[in-house]
């Protein structure tokens, strides 16, 4: 069988695709200069969180995925950031490919999440390599690729924020569900707001004019129900008339 092996030599965020897109540069050997007609590839890419090390600020970001930095020893376990598959065409020996791994900005997936709580430095990635590889000088021959060939990268950080940047300039991202959404469609529509933004800032600021902040000194004595922060979406219930649940 021909023994293949796999190495990542670089990434770039793809200015040209629709959705936030990285590229990843792999270059693949196959044992011997042996003669490859097609590769059919499948990669699994997984972040490796333990094999860095984190600012106070990057750990208190992360406290949602890892818990607290005392209990990291046992949550600090793979991430999964992709799943995709390649075609490579015919070489002989040894040759380059482009892997084009979409991405998403959804903070509720755990890689995003992880991701944009890194100020900097790199992101250890472990990419897990499968498929059908089609070989043979004077003929076809079929072959599996086995499941034990990996290769780790170091992803600059500054490659996904670029990423970012580039689809999501100077913004976050939110995902509500629906009776939510349809509940602030229709606060917008009602109050003529040219945009979500401008939505968002008229119901702060309705919360702001409604609940004024108190300036009394606090009460030691048992617990105050009035000194719980104002709701800044009670004025979609309060608009359309609905009950809180």
């Amino acid at each position: 069988m021909t023994e293949f092996s796999f190495a990542c030599t670089g990434v770039r965020a793809d200015r040209y695709a629709a959705g936030p897109t990285l590229v990843f540069r792999l270059r693949v050997t196959a044992s011997g200069g042996a003669r490859v007609h097609a590769l059919a590839l499948r990669c699994q890419i997984r972040i490796e969180p333990a094999r860095r090390g984190y600012e106070s600020a990057e750990a208190e970001g992360l406290k949602d995925l890892f818990g607290e930095r005392s209990r990291w020893g046992s949550t600090l376990q793979p991430v999964q950031f992709a799943q995709v598959s390649v075609m490579v065409p015919s070489f002989t020996g040894e040759t380059e490919t482009d892997l084009v791994v979409p991405c998403t900005y959804d903070l509720d997936v755990a890689a995003s999440r992880y991701l944009d709580a890194l100020d900097g430095g790199e992101v250890p990635l472990l990419m897990l390599f499968s498929g059908t590889a089609f070989t043979g000088a004077g003929g076809f021959r079929v072959e599996p690729v086995p499941w034990d060939r990996e290769a780790s990268f170091r992803m600059p950080v500054t490659a996904w924020r670029e990423m970012v940047e580039q689809h999501f300039p100077g913004c976050g991202w939110i995902r509500l569900p629906r009776a939510t959404m349809d509940a602030l469609l229709a606060y917008r529509s009602r109050h003529a707001l040219p945009s979500w933004e401008a939505t968002l800032r008229a119901l702060l600021d309705d919360s702001a004019t409604a609940h004024p902040p108190r300036t009394d000194p606090p009460r030691t004595e048992g617990f105050r129900t009035d000194a719980l922060p104002a709701d800044p979406f009670a004025a979609l219930t309060r608009s359309t008339g609905r009950t809180a649940p």
